[in-house]
């Protein structure tokens, strides 16, 4: 049997391999691949090695998994793992697609592969068809949620009640309407690749604002903007100039028509 591991923490990884090795000492691990990026590039190339299954973390480090999607078409069956039980595995659970909670366990690993070697030819486009719909539903769910671990809880934060996201000290803050802090467990890259971009627009390293935010705009120092939010910023938003004609087109693009 021939494997992919799709896989962006070399811990996670390691332990992956040693584990699927347990269960399957004979199978071919073909690859570990690290990101979006490097995945659309292996499923394009022509000569690629047909994986049998495929594990697929979801969170990667450069965006969700499910982009990978988008861009090439992935027959292999796939079973996806995550360290994070959200609200969106819930799709995975309806359609019945096998996911694997990190960390992963033996037994874990061997029920579901032993569910994959019981699919018959039939059995294996049925799933893929539900692979399908399960990526769009869960995309489109994951824009709209974040959950949100908030001292000893883990709460649901809609993208209706985000701001602005920021990002300083490698930490990124979700602050809300009402004038809430939370830190997110992600970074500015992989949230703009999730969030509606008619909602939501990166206006440069340290900040992503949502369109209902934005108070007033001011002509800056060498062709710049200044944004005015309708909360206190920790710093000063600032659009450069390059970003210039593309916020102004985001902008207007979001005005309601008369």
């Amino acid at each position: 049997m021939n494997i992919l591991i799709i896989e962006d923490e070399t811990a996670a990884a390691i332990n992956l391999k040693a584990i699927i090795k347990k269960v399957l000492p004979q199978c071919n691990i073909i690859d570990v691949l690290e990101s979006i990026e490097e995945s659309v590039e292996f499923f394009s190339k022509p000569n690629h090695i047909k994986p049998d299954l495929v594990f697929m973390d979801i969170h990667l480090a450069d965006g969700e998994s499910f982009r990978i999607f988008d861009k090439v078409d992935i027959s292999s069956p796939i079973i996806f793992t995550t360290a994070y039980d959200e609200y969106a595995l819930r799709a995975f659970k309806v359609n019945s697609i096998d996911y694997l909670l990190k960390p992963i366990n033996v037994e874990d690993m061997r029920n579901a592969i032993t569910k994959f070697s019981r699919l018959s030819g039939s059995d294996q486009n049925q799933y893929k068809e539900r692979v399908n719909n399960m990526i769009e539903t869960t995309k489109r769910e994951n824009q709209r949620v974040f959950l949100i671990h908030y001292k000893d809880k883990i709460i649901p934060l809609s993208i209706d009640d985000v701001a602005f996201f920021y990002t300083a000290n490698e930490r990124v803050s979700a602050f809300t309407f009402s004038g809430e802090r939370y830190t997110v467990d992600r970074t500015l890259e992989v949230l703009q690749s999730s969030l509606p971009e008619d909602e939501f627009f990166r206006a440069n390293r340290q900040f992503i604002i949502s369109r209902n935010a934005v108070k007033d705009i001011a002509v800056w120092f060498g062709s710049r903007l200044s944004l005015n939010l309708t909360l206190e910023t920790p710093e000063k938003i600032i659009i450069p100039k390059a970003r210039v004609p593309e916020f102004k087109q985001w902008l207007m693009a979001i005005q309601p028509s008369n």
